[in-house]
């Protein structure tokens, strides 16, 4: 005989397969993430492949626990409910450690991005792993310098305009300093707003996966908590808070005459 009820199982089963969603798309987005960077160069830089692995781990574990309550909620086991009560307990605060710091850091990114960027300058004297992201995107997305193209000594190919974009008023004309009578036609856009806007969207797609999996986190404590109840307690009626306006409660507990 079924010990939980029914319709509270359903809204579980369902529960876990939207679970099981979030944690396919936190998959996806680090799959997106790494063909992104991939494409403009830079392999190596440092951090990159710890982000993406916390990504992908992020998202298989959701997927894992999400089968781990599917499978409890089913065949009413109290292990794998109660394992699944302790995941989410863990995971709830998890997420709130590293969502709350993130919202906190998040205005400041643009400052912190500023002042990295400076300090690859100039890019000339700056490691292979960041020229070759500079000009990646430089050629990417046809913008010369990080915060200026006189973050070049030398200016490189990457920066030069074509006869199309000149006539599209894309480009300006500054001397090059490896040759003094030499002029180059370069992009005026600098690359500093793109990767600034770069920035920022991971720093979104982070605080929604992590503030979205905080709140999937709690009312899955909430439901596997009263299954849990239910299991233990087959014969005791699980206590539902009220939530009836004060007012209706006077007319329906009217005083006896």
């Amino acid at each position: 005989m079924a010990q939980i009820n029914i319709c509270l199982k359903r809204i579980f089963t369902v529960f876990n397969i939207f679970f099981m969603v979030v944690g396919a798309v936190a998959i996806i987005l680090a799959l997106w993430c790494q063909f992104f960077m991939n494409i403009r160069g830079g392999h190596n830089l440092e951090g990159r492949a710890t982000q993406l692995f916390i990504f992908y781990m992020v998202g298989c574990i959701t997927m894992m626990i999400a089968v781990l309550g599917a499978y409890g909620a089913h065949k009413e086991s109290k292990v794998a409910l109660i394992m699944f009560l302790v995941f989410m307990v863990i995971g709830s605060l998890l997420m709130l450690i590293i969502g709350i710091p993130a919202a906190i850091i998040y205005p400041q990114l643009k400052g912190i991005a500023l002042e990295t960027c400076s300090g690859f300058v100039p890019l000339d004297k700056s490691s292979e792993d960041v020229r070759n992201m500079a000009e990646g995107i430089q050629e990417k997305f046809h913008c010369c310098g990080l915060l200026s193209y006189k973050d070049w000594e030398n200016i490189p190919d990457s920066c030069v305009c074509s006869q199309e974009e000149e006539k599209e008023g894309k480009c300006q004309t500054v001397g090059n300093n490896t040759f003094m009578l030499q002029s180059k036609s370069i992009y005026t856009k600098t690359c500093f707003p793109t990767i600034m806007d770069y920035i920022q969207f991971i720093g979104k797609i982070s605080l929604a996966v992590s503030f979205t999996l905080a709140v999937l986190a709690l009312l899955g404590m909430i439901l596997s908590s009263i299954m849990i109840h239910q299991l233990y307690y087959p014969n005791r009626a699980t206590i539902m808070v009220s939530v009836m306006p004060p007012k209706y409660k006077e007319l329906h507990n009217y005083p006896a005459y």
